[in-house]
């Protein structure tokens, strides 16, 4: 077991690294991929009063849609690891990417309700492909010391993803019709899907990855595993348990706590919208400098407190303390700043508790964490929204923060039990 677990780290010191103009094409790559999942996350959400008029159902119906979405990607993210690892990332993602086009396409001519709900599988089954193949083709393709700032640059491609699509869908809805900015969406994901075939060699796992990793395992008198013995890993859960509460981190902050905030400090209405645009733009810079500090894998966890403490000091802050409401979307800004300084840390903690022939099978496991936190974290905090208990909001917030903290120090600590 102590093998598997430290093998990452022996198996990524390959004789001849990649140069800095490879590594760069993969990342930008694997990164404008990825930012279509984020986008694809967020385009029917923007529309939900144009879709309520159109089909004559209410706020709950479409809810239900975007729940659909988000179960089938948890278990397709789950299950998908297996595909990556047996077949290659690169027909894994065009096939994730073929899924989220005709989902988008369903959407936008679609005649009843129940075609959004048929979408919603389509595209979740698309959406849930992505983190298993962008994170086993860096870490079995980036030169190790570039590996924090791909990390960074994924993330920042995800914020991107999600900006995008809040400001494209109202605008196109508005001048033409809500038909016609998810045919926008379509459009705009079938050019980045020609932009991935045009440039597939870039996406080619090399031979001599799967022979190094063989003979690794041969090294060890046995044949490599594709089955279900990464499972026995305790670190492989603990980062479950993390991303887990990483994702309710991200629902409070994306969903309730700007009005909870507003509510407690008499901020302007308009300026909720303003909170989340700086927090996810302060977090995207916060990536950049996270992406350096992730050079050293060994203090990715020190990494992950330091900013993760932060953010969780500016949510208790807000939650307890008279702040004027001119400071709350500088806070705001604080809290994603830091928060994104521990995004790529974030992404070495699952690393260095993943066997060297497991990539997409603990990424798809880990990362449906992700999916699972974000179904859950609506129906606990939306509860208290509804009760007008903003206080219990943001201090739910900086709890489940300061858990995320505890989480980190766990992986290391069972990794190291374990080795």
């Amino acid at each position: 077991m102590s093998q598997a677990i430290s093998a990452p780290l022996a198996s990524s010191d390959t004789p001849a690294l990649p140069t800095l103009r490879q590594d760069a094409a993969l990342i930008a790559l694997v990164s404008i991929a990825h930012s279509i999942s984020h986008f694809s996350q967020l385009v029917l959400a923007p529309l939900f009063p144009w879709l309520k008029e159109a089909f004559s159902v209410t706020y709950t119906e479409l809810g239900l849609v975007l729940s659909v979405f988000f179960v089938v990607s948890c278990a397709v993210q789950a299950a998908s690891g297996f595909l990556v690892d047996r077949f290659s990332p690169r027909p894994v993602l065009f096939a994730g990417m073929g899924f989220l086009i005709v989902a988008l396409l369903m959407d936008a001519l679609a005649p009843a309700y129940w075609v959004l709900l048929v979408a919603a599988v389509l595209a979740g089954i698309g959406n849930g492909v992505f983190h298993p193949v962008d994170y086993t083709l860096f870490n079995r393709r980036v030169a190790p010391h570039r590996l924090g700032h791909a990390y960074s640059t994924h993330g920042i491609s995800g914020s991107l993803g999600w900006a995008i699509a809040a400001a494209m869908m109202v605008p196109i809805a508005m001048a033409f019709s809500w038909r016609w900015a998810l045919a926008s969406a379509a459009l705009l994901a079938t050019l980045v899907l020609i932009l991935l075939v045009v440039q597939r060699e870039v996406l080619v796992m090399p031979p001599s990855t799967d022979t190094a990793s063989t003979s690794t395992s041969t090294d060890r008198n046995q044949a490599p595993d594709m089955g279900f013995d990464f499972l026995r890993i305790p670190a492989v859960w603990m980062c479950f348990g993390f991303f887990f509460f990483y994702a309710v981190v991200l629902s409070i902050i994306q969903a309730y706590a700007p009005e909870a905030a507003r509510q407690l400090h008499a901020v302007p209405l308009h300026w909720v919208a303003v909170c989340l645009t700086i927090y996810m733009v302060a977090s995207a810079c916060g990536m950049v400098l996270g992406g350096f500090l992730a050079s050293n894998a060994d203090r990715c966890e020190r990494i992950v407190a330091m900013g993760i403490g932060v953010a969780a000091v500016v949510a208790l802050n807000l939650a307890l303390s008279p702040v004027p409401g001119d400071w709350v979307p500088i806070l705001f800004g604080v809290m994603g700043f830091s928060s994104g300084i521990a995004s790529p840390s974030r992404d070495l903690l699952v690393k260095k508790s993943t066997p060297a022939n497991a990539t997409g099978r603990v990424y798809g496991v880990v990362y449906a964490g992700l999916d699972i936190g974000q179904a859950v974290a609506p129906v606990i905090f939306g509860r208290l929204m509804d009760q007008g208990n903003y206080t219990a909001v943001l201090l739910g917030l900086a709890g489940v923060q300061s858990v995320l903290i505890v989480s980190a120090f766990n992986v290391r600590k069972v990794r190291r039990t374990t080795a």
